[in-house]
């Protein structure tokens, strides 16, 4: 029994040492641990060490500063642009590029406009007066509805004549989007030498972008944006609101410059959407409005309850409706325009049916083709809309199936054509007595004998 008690005891004892081992070590992996969370982070403020003090006091300061200087994205704030901002961006070889180019292609659109289609202007004297008159280094801004792709160059060539189209430095700039102008280098070196500056679509308007239109207009130059931002989706019939990045170029600016609104029409039948190439034979009406003013805006700039987001909204808006007043306008101005042409189309034909109808017939060998009906005949009706509007009308009004054409065609037919012009040569060269056996004569041999009597005799008395 004793020896038993004494095994007990000791094995008591090993448990109890191995229990009060394991405790202690707990308690010593304990404060450790607990030391190891006490210790001072390096970039802590209640660190001890220099290194750590400093780099924390440094970047309390750096917080601070990036804090107070810039703005959030949804914050509205005047951003001065200087105007060596973009002397880098123009090297000597893009300039002597541009004025080739520039020229070269605003000619073109000139000849295309005024050549291949018909354009009316209204107002053209405001646009020529501020360019070529205006104050030196006060800037040119010029703004306008967006129809087709091609409103800038066709449009402002349209506008100008071709001595200020020569000179490259004092045309416009205009804006266009990366991803449409800028896609690739060959792209970039084109819209490049014709003076377009690229945007970013989704980066708002204090992008670099704008900050080189700004520049542009500090240098006193003249710059044309579309308001709207996107040329319209329903062919010109709606316009689009004003964005506040044409707020923007105007109130950030170092001068204020001349703001010159117009609006055209037309446009949408040269260049429809989806279309590659073009057209011609269109009529474009464009009317130039008096320069807008932003005085009351500008007085209101110091006032802390305004913000400078609703300043850039405000000439904006103000923008906006006036190009909407000058819409109204060109849309009435081309209706008229379209009445007087199908009135004039009309007159010509009329004075062409009455000349016709004086014709005699007789004489060219044509008076069987010709009866008394016929010649009392009404004039035709009048040409309808969707002929006045189709795509074969030339500028002067006909068409190629025009009513002179399909009147003649009545006259006579048209395996008799040849014939007939046969016949009316032969008979300037011969007398009056063979007219009868003349008509009894067919078309190649008419011929026959004309070139023997005239062309054959002169060669063999050479």
């Amino acid at each position: 029994m004793a020896v038993q008690r004494i095994e007990l005891g000791r094995g008591d004892l090993w448990k109890s040492k191995a229990k009060a081992l394991q405790l202690r070590l707990r308690d010593r992996f304990r404060v450790v641990v607990d030391r190891h969370r006490r210790r001072p982070h390096i970039f802590s403020a209640a660190s001890d060490g220099y290194f750590s003090s400093t780099v924390q006091r440094w970047l309390n300061h750096f917080r601070d500063f990036r804090r107070d200087s810039l703005h959030s994205p949804s914050a509205f704030y005047r951003k001065r642009v200087s105007k060596d901002f973009n002397a880098d961006e123009e090297s000597v070889i893009i300039r002597m590029v541009q004025s080739v180019a520039v020229p070269l292609l605003g000619n073109m659109c000139h000849v295309f406009m005024h050549g291949l289609n018909r354009v009316q202007v209204y107002g053209v004297e405001k646009l020529h007066d501020a360019l070529l008159h205006r104050p030196k280094n006060k800037p040119l801004l010029t703004v306008s509805n967006h129809v087709a792709s091609v409103d800038d160059p066709f449009i402002i060539a349209s506008l100008l004549p071709p001595s200020v189209l020569m000179d490259a430095q004092n045309l416009r700039w205009t804006l266009c989007a990366s991803d449409r102008c800028f896609k690739n280098p060959v792209s970039s070196a084109f819209f490049q030498s014709v003076k377009v500056l690229p945007v970013a679509r989704g980066e708002g308007i204090y992008q670099k972008g704008m900050d080189m239109a700004i520049a542009k207009l500090n240098s006193g130059s003249w710059v044309h944006i579309f308001p709207e931002g996107s040329r319209s989706r329903d062919g010109g019939k709606t316009m689009g609101s004003s964005k506040r990045g044409v707020g923007r170029l105007i109130l950030d600016a170092d001068t204020v410059p001349l703001v010159i609104p117009f609006v055209h029409t037309g446009m949408q039948e040269i260049m429809p959407m989806g279309a590659t190439l073009p057209r011609i034979g269109k009529r474009v009406t464009v009317l130039l409005g008096d320069p807008i003013h932003f005085d009351d805006i500008l007085g209101a700039e110091g006032d802390e309850n305004i913000s400078r987001g609703k300043m850039y909204d405000a000439v904006a808006s103000r923008i906006g409706q006036r190009l909407q007043q000058l819409k109204v306008q060109v849309e009435k101005l081309a209706l008229e325009q379209s009445v007087e042409f199908q009135q004039a189309a009309a007159g010509i034909t009329e004075r062409a049916a009455d000349m016709l109808q004086q014709v005699d017939w007789g004489s060219f060998g044509a008076g069987s083709h010709v009866s008394t009906e016929e010649r009392d005949l009404p004039c035709e009706p009048r040409p309808s809309q969707e002929l006045l509007s189709s795509d074969r009308y030339f500028r002067i009004g006909f068409s190629y199936d025009s009513i002179i054409i399909s009147r003649m065609r009545g006259y006579m037919d048209s395996t008799e054509l040849l014939g007939f012009a046969a016949r009316g040569l032969f008979m300037n060269f011969r007398a009056r007595e063979h007219t009868a056996s003349i008509r009894d004569v067919g078309p190649v041999r008419a011929w026959k004998q004309f070139l023997e009597a005239n062309l054959l005799g002169q060669w063999n008395a050479c």
